[in-house]
């Protein structure tokens, strides 16, 4: 009898939760988890102590967060998208207002009764809202359609860039792109819009690249715009054009993110200043070999021969202290998450839902490959932290409130995940 009660008592306790994807919950857990051990293992040498327990601690409110999120419909979001739109504008209006500055000059911080709030991780949730809201109305199936959401992003986009926030400019890109795709924009279309970008660097770099580049964009014009003598001459134009644009971007840039993205291509031309963290970390990772030098163990970790490794190069300290083994163990549990949001993202009840799951995936999936490419050389560096690994407070509790997001859409679909 007593037994029944408890069964009863406990299935009402989960009953509000009856339909989440617990794993979902589990394995961002596990890399918050593992962060606050690896802070722990190279903070002490970095001059700072409690980090870890502040990371664990930021978890767990992230985790409550989350949970009192995938409580709430999730729906009511598609028709506050403006005013959610609006918050998402104002706040990163007032970074260039009122916000801190912080290291090398950049201004992302706003300072609220003593705590610091960066208005551009939430802005990443505000875009995926308003986008998700947007695209489940019109999908990207016509020109006009990504047009429109591309003017929409073009505004905290600028006001990301100009911070200057490299990386999450980039990330808003990404949520972009993923989106428009899921929302059923042609990948010829998708890849037009990437041209440009592509152009700036090979017009700049290689002239005979770019030629053949201008060639394979003309060609995908030709196949895939409905007007496709003009568009082919257009995006041409277009591609022409960037090569200029690219000198002007590339104006904006702070000085060390130019040295950031040159020193990319050979890190020992300033072996002791731009190109340090790139070779510093793929020492580190290389060190670790198969199974790891183990915790408190690692050379280059313990000697603090590698600036940032408690937040943007915590993978160096898992590559060197923990090895191949583990780094792939992390990646798995990064590929699982990725693999329960796609499963959320088929199986949603609406296209608003499904185009929430697919933003976030976009969002978190372009997090894990840069920060591990730019660990091991494979990208430049950028400053975009290592989702729930890194320390990054606000980063990390953001990250949980997509967490919850999705959540909301399992919990609220139709039928339920096998």
């Amino acid at each position: 009898m007593r037994r029944s009660f408890l069964q009863i008592r406990w299935k009402s306790l989960l009953h509000p939760w009856q339909q989440v994807d617990w794993w979902l919950f589990a394995l961002p857990v596990g890399l918050t988890i593992l962060g606050g051990v690896m802070i722990g293992s190279v903070e002490l040498k970095t001059g700072s102590t409690g980090l870890s327990v502040q990371h664990w601690v930021t978890g767990a409110v992230g985790l409550v967060l989350a949970m009192a999120i995938a409580r709430q419909r999730y729906e009511p979001l598609a028709q506050w998208h403006w005013i959610t739109y609006g918050i998402t504008i104002a706040s990163l209006l007032m970074v260039k207002a009122i916000g801190s500055e912080g290291e090398l000059g950049a201004q992302r911080w706003i300072n609220i009764l003593g705590f610091h709030v960066q208005p551009s991780e939430f802005a990443k949730i505000g875009v995926i809202v308003t986008i998700a809201a947007i695209l489940s109305v019109t999908p990207a199936t016509t020109l006009p359609a990504i047009g429109r959401i591309l003017a929409l992003i073009a505004i905290p986009w600028a006001l990301v860039f100009l911070e200057p926030n490299l990386g999450t400019s980039l990330i808003f890109g990404a949520i972009t792109l993923g989106m428009l795709y899921w929302s059923g924009a042609k990948l010829g279309w998708l890849l037009l819009l990437l041209s440009p970008l592509v152009s700036a660097i090979l017009f700049n770099v290689y002239l005979p690249a770019w030629f053949f580049w201008a060639a394979i964009v003309g060609a995908v014009a030709w196949n895939s715009l409905p007007w496709y003598r003009v568009g082919t001459l257009l995006a041409l134009a277009v591609n022409l054009v960037s090569g200029g644009l690219g000198q002007f971007l590339w104006s904006l840039l702070k000085d060390y993110q130019k040295r950031r993205l040159i020193i990319f291509l050979d890190p020992n031309q300033d072996p002791l200043d731009s190109g340090y963290h790139l070779i510093q970390s793929r020492i580190a990772v290389g060190a670790g070999g198969l199974w790891g030098r183990g915790l408190h163990q690692g050379t280059q970790t313990q000697l603090n021969f590698i600036p940032e490794q408690h937040t943007d190069f915590i993978f160096t300290a898992i590559g060197e202290e923990l090895g191949f083994i583990g780094s792939m163990l992390v990646l798995l549990v990064f590929w699982m998450i990725c693999l329960r949001l796609v499963i959320i993202a088929q199986n949603a009840k609406d296209l608003f839902g499904s185009l929430i799951v697919i933003g976030v995936l976009s969002m978190l999936m372009f997090q894990v490959v840069v920060n591990v490419g730019m660990t091991i050389g494979l990208s430049p560096v950028t400053g975009i932290p290592l989702p729930w690994l890194s320390y990054a407070k606000f980063g990390t509790l953001m990250n949980y409130v997509a967490i919850g997001l999705v959540q909301s859409v399992a919990n609220y679909r139709q039928r339920k995940l096998f």
